[in-house]
């Protein structure tokens, strides 16, 4: 009997410690989307009223300014959080954003964790506010409205009305842990800012919210820290450079009326352009035999660069004041080969070793963008300039050639050094690149980084989709994406 006994306290012990790890939920606070992790579970837990002690970081704010406004929110008396926060005054103004720990009780309860509390609406406001505002992202809209389905979610919710708010927390599955500290994103977190904050590893933080080391966390959402001990934060450390495309934080773009309009021109477009598909094709293929029935070679020469300009282009038709070919110029410095200009299918200007090295100083560091690519100027117009090999040179102009977008900058101009490194010539935004643009700029607003990270989409989708060979990209970031227009 007693070894049956501890047969089955072992197996409760093994089921109770193998609990299963939260789940990060990527989506908004205000979002009306329902996920798997939503709320915390606890279903895997073998008590049905299992609770624990545990905290929720909350963020001094306009509304919420002093210990003794937030204590009572959190129906607590203010000298709690001053010793745990080591605030000297309940009624001293926070800094804003100034996190205090909040204990609560967390406890099982239909299969979520949550902690409840009660708020009575001190003026007229509505689901949205109260959740991501009030309660900045520690309960999801949805579940206030699921919680209080008295309440009509599309009305504005009156003063008075008192709402039923179950906010987010979560207990340890074992013993690794004394505390999971329940911490809502704001712009600029990370997981790695995160772990140092509360002087953890950020391998601990992505076990327990099951996230890969690779996997965006977005403002406006919660994760779970895992602490040994009671919650202690380190206010020294510095803010992050705000989200840029491919590895910092960003809110998830929504899918807006912009998105939509496109779309519908897309659809006309294509249909409009399916009656021009056949004339195409047919052109195509005379032009393709008339080729195949010259008896000689012949190729358009690139253009000469004009003793002045204000701005380049990708031209696509030989110029009248273009240069003799290299094979029949007597100039030792010209850069490009009969061979080369053969398979060039549109005017390029020609430019010489001498005005390469002219242009970035001699291949100055002050000039050196990246390992193989330097900013330079030509005639007053600024210009990147990129190092390549002559392996390489015939599939790049051939690739330029067919690419005509907005949002991809073009081939300007060529220099072939078949002894050497050969060089190309492309356009440069003037205000340099994007890392350029976040590093010294505080006024790049949220609304103008969606649109370059918009742009970017579109520039990507035009070189896998919309060129014959796709052509896919690799090694994008903020370093070889350049930015026109940026400020505002």
């Amino acid at each position: 009997m007693t070894y049956i006994l501890l047969r089955v306290l072992f197996f409760l012990c093994s089921v109770y410690s193998s609990n299963g790890q939260a789940f990060y939920d990527p989506t908004s606070c205000s979002e009306d989307v329902d996920s798997t992790a939503t709320r915390y579970s606890c279903t895997n837990t073998t008590l049905p009223n299992f609770s624990c002690q545990t905290f929720l970081v909350y963020r001094a704010n306009s509304q919420f300014p002093t210990i003794s406004v937030i204590s009572t929110l959190f129906g607590l008396f203010p000298h709690t959080l001053l010793e745990l926060n080591q605030i000297n005054s309940p009624s001293e103004t926070l800094l804003a954003d100034r996190e205090v720990f909040v204990p609560v009780s967390c406890s099982c309860s239909d299969d979520f964790f949550l902690t409840r509390f009660n708020y009575t609406m001190s003026k007229n406001t509505t689901f949205s506010d109260t959740a991501c505002g009030v309660y900045e992202g520690l309960v999801k809209k949805i579940t206030l409205v699921e919680e209080n389905r008295h309440q009509n979610q599309n009305e504005v919710i009156k003063v008075g009305s008192v709402l039923n708010v179950p906010l987010k927390c979560s207990c340890p599955n074992n013993s690794d842990y004394k505390y999971l500290v329940t911490y809502p994103l704001v712009s600029g977190d990370s997981v790695m800012k995160v772990s140092r904050k509360f002087n953890i590893s950020e391998d601990d933080i992505l076990k327990v919210n099951s996230l890969r080391s690779d996997t965006t966390v977005y403002p406006e959402t919660t994760i779970l820290v895992p602490l040994e001990s009671e919650p202690v934060i380190n206010f020294n450390i510095p803010n992050f450079p705000p989200p840029t495309p491919g590895f910092l934080l960003t809110n998830p773009v929504k899918e807006n009326v912009r998105a939509t309009k496109l779309r519908k021109v897309y659809i006309v477009v294509s249909i409009i352009g399916a009656g021009l598909v056949l004339a195409i094709l047919i052109v195509t293929g005379l032009y393709l035999h008339a080729l195949n029935r010259c008896k000689r070679d012949i190729f358009v020469v690139p253009m000469t660069r004009r003793s002045s300009f204000n701005s380049f282009s990708t031209p696509r038709a030989s110029s009248p004041r273009s240069r003799p070919s290299p094979a029949t110029r007597s100039s030792p410095s010209s850069c490009l080969s009969p061979d080369l200009l053969a398979s060039i299918k549109y005017s390029l200007y020609n430019f010489t070793i001498d005005e390469i090295r002219s242009a970035t100083r001699d291949f100055s560091e002050d000039c050196k963008v990246s390992e193989n690519t330097y900013r330079g100027s030509i005639d007053d117009v600024h210009v990147l300039i990129k190092e390549i090999e002559f392996s390489e040179i015939r599939h790049l102009i051939d690739l330029h050639s067919k690419v005509n977008h907005v949002n991809i900058v073009k081939l300007i101009g060529v220099c072939y050094n078949e002894s050497s490194w050969s060089y190309l010539v492309l356009e440069h935004p003037t205000n340099g690149s994007l890392r350029d643009c976040l590093t010294n700029s505080s006024s790049l607003t949220w609304h103008r980084r969606t649109q370059i990270a918009f742009d970017v989409a579109m520039g990507l989708h035009y070189l896998h989709y919309c060129i014959v060979p796709p052509y896919m990209q690799t090694g994008l970031n903020s370093e070889n994406i350049v930015v026109n227009i940026y400020m505002g």
